[in-house]
């Protein structure tokens, strides 16, 4: 069975994550499908809205350290890459639905998302310094927006997880609901969405978007440059070093 679902019904596509025995870690092979299924969304005028989701136990893990290492991106037209852009360009709406742990792009392709739904065991997390890396997904933009400086740095220095009831005070998602109902309700408002005119829902995304799309894309240019130097440097080769070796990094040197 593919690591990635996708169903399209009644004018909703819905993309799984479905790599629950490794707690939907995203490889390369998953990012290029997900960008793959964004781009057959935007060009379906049959398709008016999307969902993201995974399952009640477990959002993402993030990107399969593996997995990553071994095809580490390489330029801007790599999958995770497409994966970022078409989240950040996405015209319809686009909803998430969140249970579980949401780390790394698991948290930071929220805030490209017009509504995100929560269980309330959602713990969401950014640790990128922890593993000698800078944020991606123009998080370094987004995330003190939504958050503010302080709570963003908290966020992104510190690397430790916020809980869903946190992530609703900050405004990064719009209900918390039990696990079990959390992808019912994503799709039940993707449902009303799907009855609206396609063509006022996109022009209203673009008016909110407006004059921020561009900063965004410039900041994944940046934070993508950083991000491909870093992983070649000594921090981060021993924080994966560390991770790979289920041991404790020292950073004492780097």
């Amino acid at each position: 069975m593919s690591d990635i679902l996708t169903h399209a019904e009644a004018g909703v596509m819905t993309i799984t994550l479905n790599r629950l025995d490794r707690k939907n870690s995203i490889t390369a092979a998953m990012y290029g499908a997900m960008a793959d299924a964004l781009a057959a969304a935007e060009a379906d005028t049959s398709i008016r809205v999307v969902v993201l989701q995974g399952h009640e136990t477990v959002f993402s893990a993030g990107n399969d350290i593996g997995d990553f290492l071994n095809k580490p991106p390489a330029g801007m037209d790599s999958p995770v890459f497409r994966f970022l852009h078409g989240i950040a360009m996405f015209t319809k709406p686009l909803l998430a639905a969140v249970c579980g742990p949401a780390v790394g792009v698991g948290t930071t392709m929220l805030f490209h998302c017009d509504l995100v739904y929560a269980g309330d065991n959602a713990a969401f997390s950014m640790p990128f310094v922890n593993l000698g890396l800078c944020p991606e997904a123009a998080s370094s933009l987004l995330v003190p927006q939504m958050l503010g400086y302080h709570r963003a740095a908290e966020a992104l220095l510190l690397g430790e997880p916020f809980m869903a009831e946190a992530a609703l005070e900050v405004g990064l998602v719009n209900r918390v609901v039990p696990p079990t109902e959390a992808n019912g309700i994503a799709q039940a408002a993707a449902r009303k969405l799907a009855a609206k005119p396609l063509s006022a829902m996109v022009e209203t995304k673009r008016l909110m978007k407006k004059g921020q799309q561009q900063l965004v894309l410039q900041q994944m240019a940046d934070e993508g440059k950083s991000f491909s130097r870093m992983l070649g440097e000594p921090a981060a080769k021993e924080a994966f070093g560390a991770f790979m070796e289920k041991r404790k990094p020292d950073f004492s040197k780097v």
